[in-house]
């Protein structure tokens, strides 16, 4: 039997970077002489470092290629044609067969517009000669497909109405609309919590057979590409350094820049050394208390009629002196909030946050200016959260002349001082951050941080728009401050085989609620609520799983925190749901010395979290 004909066949392509204009340019090769080929029905995976090249070889094998990048060798071959050479006109009615979804579905689509309009216009663009009832009907059918929620009605929907992971699968909807003989799904989990990856990971299995689609499948988590791919390509520097089957190159690596990046990888279970507890005889540094917020949105369809959001719910833990404090789960639990809640952003609408025992919305004047000195910020984009336009040491010098300091010397001694704690070359000062990388943006928002030598940093997503390599190195960053400085950190995170390295406890959120606080260790091996469960299921790793899919991930979106349902808020996703969880909410419930969850299979007669903390004076 012969083999079946390659989808996609790149021979030595090559893309420069072009420095200047004319012939005398100078050119700097950003990928070099990659070739392979795509089966039918394949999912190859490509892997490498942030700079490998890997979204540029994304983009090239789609065309879309564009100054100051170019071309400079090689062919990528569709239907016996190099696609890298075709007319404008005819490339554009390949479009309908050949789809790119990239790692930012917030920003793909117009906010102006229904997203089902949105997807239909796309099909009719390529494929005129549908009419739009047929176009629509077959777009409601894909985002049905992809399991969004109440498809027909999510149709009407604007992109703000939709989740994170709702929205990258309706990107996926939005490529797979016209059938696309192979599909370049470019870093598309990144962004998105473990469980909602999850999904997509599977739908990508089933896209294959069931769309007859191949997928070019390009990440910088070997484990997340182990989960899908049949045959890894890593890149180094622009090269292929290896190409084996995913189940070989995980147990027998040839290469030392593969075994490097499986090195790097987190250890969830087969490493069972865990940060320790810290002391809990101390103050807190910070205290929060049957904290809630919530907020008023307009009602669909209505002028004046609002609905209430509630984001926050009744939530209660402290933090000690030097820990690592976790707080985790998926998109929309509220953990963002949280985060705002705890920096002052926004004040609860009931309970205290208590920061040095004292109650953060009663701050003003000198203590309030104090508190901001004390708990830092450091947010989830390294891009937009730099001003582009001003030098490094003027946007680390601005936090100390903005809280009094008037001696420049002193101040651009403190900025060099805390740039070399950052990894940050002194050379960097006077430049500005637009030729920065992602990791090296990230360490100038750390370093603004730190130069006002903070006790507190909290850390909303900060390491997730990186690769593992950034984020191994950050971390250790991370550490040695810690150890200079006795910080304590806050890590509001998704990414739970991080968390799992860092953190002494963790806090798990659900619909707005903690739904389980417990040590490192313990939440790991022992979890008490069935979503902790479910979210460790979903992690992506190289690991034997410790708990199956099967047995406990999770499908579809959470209830609305708009319209929340009667009794416990995880019943209608919960694998061992029974009466009693849905016409009553479960407590917090004492599990050890500090672990709690809040699940009716805990014992039903322990004491509760919020009978153990004392109430604010």
């Amino acid at each position: 039997m012969t083999e079946a004909k390659p989808v996609l066949s790149v021979r030595d392509l090559t893309v420069d970077l072009v420095l200047g204009d004319g012939p005398a340019a100078a050119r700097r090769p950003l990928i070099e002489a990659i070739s392979f080929d795509l089966k039918p029905r394949e999912i190859l995976g490509i892997i490498g470092a942030s700079g490998s090249g890997k979204t540029v070889l994304s983009r090239a094998l789609v065309n879309w290629i564009e100054p100051p990048l170019a071309i400079a060798g090689g062919s990528v071959t569709y239907k016996d044609r190099n696609i890298l050479t075709l007319p404008r006109g005819e490339m554009r009615a390949l479009r309908r067969e050949i789809a790119y979804v990239g790692a930012n579905p917030q920003g793909a689509l117009d906010p102006t517009l229904p997203v089902g309009r949105q997807i239909v216009e796309k099909l009719r663009a390529v494929a005129p000669e549908i009419d739009r009832k047929e176009a629509e009907e077959r777009a409601i059918a894909l985002l049905d497909a992809v399991r969004i929620p109440s498809a027909r009605s999510r149709f009407h929907e604007y992109p703000s109405q939709f989740s994170g992971g709702m929205m990258q699968r309706a990107l996926i909807v939005d490529a797979l609309v016209s059938n696309p003989a192979f599909l370049v799904a470019d870093n598309v989990t990144q962004p998105l919590d473990v469980t909602v990856a999850a999904q997509v990971l599977r739908l990508m299995r089933e896209l294959t057979v069931r769309f007859d689609t191949a997928v070019v499948f390009v990440s910088s988590s070997l484990p997340t590409v182990a989960e899908v791919a049949d045959t890894v390509l890593v890149l180094e520097g622009g090269r292929v350094v290896e190409r084996q089957a995913t189940k070989s190159l995980v147990s027998a690596p040839t290469h030392a820049y593969t075994r490097e990046l499986i090195g790097q990888i987190p250890q969830l279970w087969t490493d069972t050394s865990a940060p320790a507890a810290t002391a809990e005889d101390a103050e807190p540094v910070f205290s929060i208390r049957d904290a809630t917020r919530s907020y008023k949105v307009r009602k669909r369809g209505t002028f004046a009629a609002m609905s209430t959001v509630r984001a926050v719910r009744n939530v209660t833990f402290d933090v000690f002196p030097g820990e690592n404090f976790g707080v985790v789960g998926e998109s929309g639990c509220g953990k963002s909030t949280l985060m705002r809640l705890l920096s002052r952003l926004e004040l609860p609408d009931s309970g205290v946050v208590l920061a040095d025992g004292k109650d953060v919305a009663k701050l003003s004047g000198k203590e309030l200016m104090q508190f901001r000195k004390n708990f830092q910020l450091v947010l989830q984009d390294p891009f937009s959260s730099l001003p582009p336009r001003t030098a490094i040491g003027a946007i680390l010098e601005e936090p100390l002349r903005t809280h009094g300091e008037r001696n420049g010397k002193a101040i651009r001694e403190r900025v060099l001082t805390v740039m070399h704690e950052v990894g940050l070359p002194a050379s960097l000062y006077d430049e500005l951050p637009l030729g920065l990388s992602a990791g090296q943006r990230q360490r100038v928002n750390v370093a603004r941080a730190m130069v006002l030598a903070p006790k507190v940093l909290i850390m909303d997503e900060t390491l997730s728009s990186l690769d593992q390599t950034e984020q191994f190195k950050l971390l250790k960053i991370f550490e040695d401050l810690q150890a200079l400085h006795g910080l304590t950190y806050v890590f509001i995170s998704h990414d739970l085989a991080m968390v799992r390295r860092v953190c002494n406890r963790v806090a798990v959120m659900y619909l707005g609620e903690v739904v389980e606080i417990a040590g490192n260790e313990r939440l790991f091996f022992d979890p008490g609520h069935p979503y902790s469960r479910a979210l460790l299921s979903a992690v992506p790793t190289l690991e034997a799983r410790r708990y199956k899919p099967e047995d406990c991930l999770l499908e579809g979106e959470p209830p609305s925190p708009i319209d929340l349902p009667p009794g416990c808020s995880f019943a209608s996703r919960c694998p061992n749901v029974f009466d009693r969880c849905r016409v009553e909410s479960p407590a917090l419930t004492v599990r050890g010395r500090s672990d709690f969850a809040a699940c009716h299979l805990v014992d039903p007669h322990g004491e509760t979290a919020r009978e153990l903390v004392e109430e604010p004076a």
